[in-house]
Parts: C-alpha cells; structure tokens; sequence
C-alpha cells in the first residue's frame, strides 16, 4: 500500500504549499507557500520571492495566481482553490477576490496581520463584487513550525552576529 494513500488530496496539496514555503526559507524569504488546483490540477504553485525579486508585492498568493491565469488563459479563477500556507493578509485577501477565487484553504491564521478573516474580513466583504470560501487550519502545526523556525533562526543568527561585533570590539 502507498503511504499516500492515507492523505486526502486536500492535505497532498497542503504539502505542496508546505514545500514551497521551505524553498523560501531557503532563500531567506519569509516562509510562505501557495498552491492553486483546478478540478483536480495544480495550475500556479510559488513561494514568497519579495526578497528575491525586490517586490512588495511577490507574495506566494499573488504570485500564484499569475501562474494560474497564466495556465487557464483567463484572469477569472472562478472554480479554483487555493491552498496557502499561512491566512493571505490584505494585499493577498484583495487579489483573491479579485481573481474570483472560489475557495482558499490556509493553515496558520495570523492574528496581527490577516487579511481574510483575523484583522479585516475582506474574502467576504459585503460591499465587494465576490466572496471566497474560506478553510482554516489544515495542517496547522506544520505550517506554524516552519513559521517559527524560520525566525527563530532569525533571532539566533542577529544574536550571533551582535556577539561577534562585540567581540571584535574588544
């Protein structure tokens, strides 16, 4: 038996955004993965490049969805779902709407910056032409652990680097 037989498609595309949000921490990107699946595709899947490309605006939604209009020839996502790895904040939460993005699945919520239902409930924001289905906390943890450890590495290299600072001071 394929050990992947255990997991449904959601938690198979879940690791796919996981993985993408681990390449960007391998770029020193904060680590944030997306993945775009129609009827059953993957049609755009990125990781946050803001760094990399010197963009504000290379966030992996926004970035996601260029690859998947890209894909299906059309600016409207109408019947897609995006699976992300953390709640997409207000820039990302506007482009999904937009796009016409019927559903969007994320695991950590983010209760400082979050666009879509945390701080500002803009995927379904009465005044707006369209509202987004929402899932929250598919594979919460795995999605916080990478988070975390990302700045906690973050921390400890600063810290490193003010201690030899010091040390060259001395």
């Amino acid at each position: 038996m394929n050990p992947l037989d255990n997991f449904s498609d959601e938690v198979l595309y879940m690791r796919m955004a996981l993985r993408e949000a681990e390449l960007a921490a391998a770029e020193g990107e904060v680590p944030c993965g997306a993945v775009i699946v129609l009827n059953g595709e993957v049609i755009g899947k990125a990781h946050n490049q803001t760094e990399t490309l010197n963009d504000p605006t290379a966030h992996a939604e926004v970035l996601a969805i260029t690859q998947a209009t890209q894909a299906v020839g059309n600016w409207r996502l109408n019947n897609a779902v995006m699976y992300v790895t953390k709640e997409p904040c207000p820039m990302c939460a506007g482009a999904l709407v937009l796009a016409r993005m019927k559903k969007v699945v994320w695991g950590m919520t983010d209760p400082v910056r979050g666009g879509a239902v945390s701080k500002f409930n803009i995927l379904n924001e009465a005044d707006l032409n369209h509202a987004v289905e929402i899932e929250r906390g598919l594979m919460e943890d795995e999605c916080r652990f990478v988070m975390q450890a990302f700045f906690q590495r973050l921390r400890a290299d600063s810290k490193e680097r003010k201690r030899q600072a010091r040390e060259g001071d001395a």
